[in-house]
């Protein structure tokens, strides 16, 4: 039965533990425990086997932990300050128009840029004394990044919309589905549209009215806020760790090269270095942790084999393409809200889906569609997901953002149901 199986078991153990304010950590583990007990590992087997499989986010995890020290050490500058400065003069009584603009900004960061949330503990935290000041709903802010995190990608054909959209493709030609990557750019777009909805309701609708949080974060006087030549140098690093990581395609070593440069250049001292990288990692350390337990779970659940008896399960219950639609997104969602990633759930769902479609008579485009937002129903409102953990990292500076019912929660809600909604139509029509 469906309700009995691993995957679906565990996953709803980490999503309740999470609402009842579980450690996110320790209520992944928990449902790794679950889930390989339940497909017969053993405890101890589950045990290997999660640590085994977190070998898959480990650049993830020193990407995460070096742009830490990165972010610290570009923040003890005037560099991001002189910036934000400018930034409330702008945005003074603007506070929609800087939910919409940060949602423009971590765009980039999938696409132009591909650092993808690297950027949030260098730009969120010195802007929460301007968010204080508008009395902004930081869920709104939460949901404005999540938008930047996941509609590029699966949109845009660049950086890590190229990787996305090309691993569609591969998986839908492979799976008896013939399509072009131009094919597929075309029917996402669908999706982020969908997503572009739930940002609109989410900022102008759910979460406009002025929320009132404790102020512990300044903002220097005009006097000190000069550049001088460390800041410059500054500037280089960040400039020379972009450029690296999109040569090498190596997010860890664009983060040391830019760490290196700025040592060199004596940003910080030498003996001032140690408390740097201990800020880096107080900062993103725990992010890093989770992602790589989050691989370690998934791992459990591809040796119980129990996402593809979920999905061959629901797969002989259908019969009509609305019942067939529903049921592949919603095992999509679930999914992903257990393993934390789109990119990780195309290869799991596609081998199954496409038959299926195949047999309704869904159009080419529709499947596209179906598996395309199937793959990325999840990403946002993952308690283990990177699009809600990067907000969260940003937003919590202060102590006064919490994860689970400030960020996983809204976002689930605004980009979840219209992508459930558009897919089903899209798929019905097309």
């Amino acid at each position: 039965m469906i309700l009995s199986n691993p995957a679906v078991v565990s996953v709803v153990v980490m999503v309740g533990l999470s609402l009842a304010r579980l450690n996110i950590l320790l209520a992944i583990i928990a449902a790794s425990l679950v889930a390989g007990v339940m497909g017969g590992l053993g405890v101890v087997r589950t045990t290997q086997v999660m640590i085994e499989g977190m070998h898959g986010n480990l650049e993830t995890a020193l990407s995460y932990i070096l742009l830490g020290a990165l972010a610290v050490m570009i923040s003890s500058g005037n560099l991001i300050k002189v910036v934000l400065h400018k930034l409330v003069g702008v945005m003074d009584k603007k506070a929609t128009i800087l939910c919409f603009s940060i949602a423009f900004i971590a765009c980039f960061s999938q696409n132009l840029i591909p650092v993808h949330i690297a950027f949030i503990p260098i730009l969120i935290p010195p802007l929460l004394h301007l968010m204080n000041r508008l009395q902004l709903d930081r869920r709104a802010v939460a949901c404005a990044l999540t938008f930047g995190l996941q509609a590029p990608y699966m949109t845009i054909p660049a950086g890590f919309g190229l990787i996305f959209l090309n691993l569609l493709v591969e998986n839908l030609n492979q799976n008896g589905v013939p399509t072009t990557l131009s094919q597929v750019t075309g029917v996402m777009s669908i999706a982020g549209f969908a997503m572009l909805v739930g940002l609109v309701v989410a900022v102008l609708v759910l979460y406009r009215k002025p929320r009132v949080y404790q102020e512990s974060l300044e903002i220097q006087s005009d006097q000190s806020l000069q550049l001088g030549w460390r800041d410059y140098l500054t500037l280089l690093g960040i400039v020379l760790a972009f450029v690296v990581q999109l040569s090498t395609k190596s997010l860890p070593l664009g983060a040391f090269i830019g760490l290196m440069v700025m040592l060199a250049g004596r940003v910080v001292k030498w003996k001032e270095m140690d408390s740097f990288i201990d800020e880096g990692v107080k900062m993103m350390g725990f992010v890093a942790f989770v992602m790589l337990v989050a691989a370690g779970f998934g791992e459990v659940l591809q040796k119980t084999h129990a996402i593809a008896d979920l999905v061959n399960a629901t797969s002989s219950m259908v019969s009509t393409k609305l019942e067939g639609a529903l049921l592949m997104l919603a095992i999509g969602l679930f999914i992903t809200i257990g393993i934390g990633t789109s990119f990780g759930t195309i290869p799991i769902i596609a081998a199954f889906y496409c038959p299926l479609c195949v047999a309704l008579g869904f159009s080419t485009p529709a499947t596209i569609l179906l598996v395309g937002i199937a793959a990325a129903l999840g990403d946002a409102g993952s308690p283990a997901s990177d699009s809600t953990i990067g907000p969260t990292t940003g937003l919590n500076a202060d102590g006064q953002h919490n994860h689970i019912y400030d960020t996983c929660v809204p976002t689930f809600l605004v980009y979840n149901i219209p992508l459930i909604v558009f897919g089903t139509i899209g798929a019905l029509l097309l």
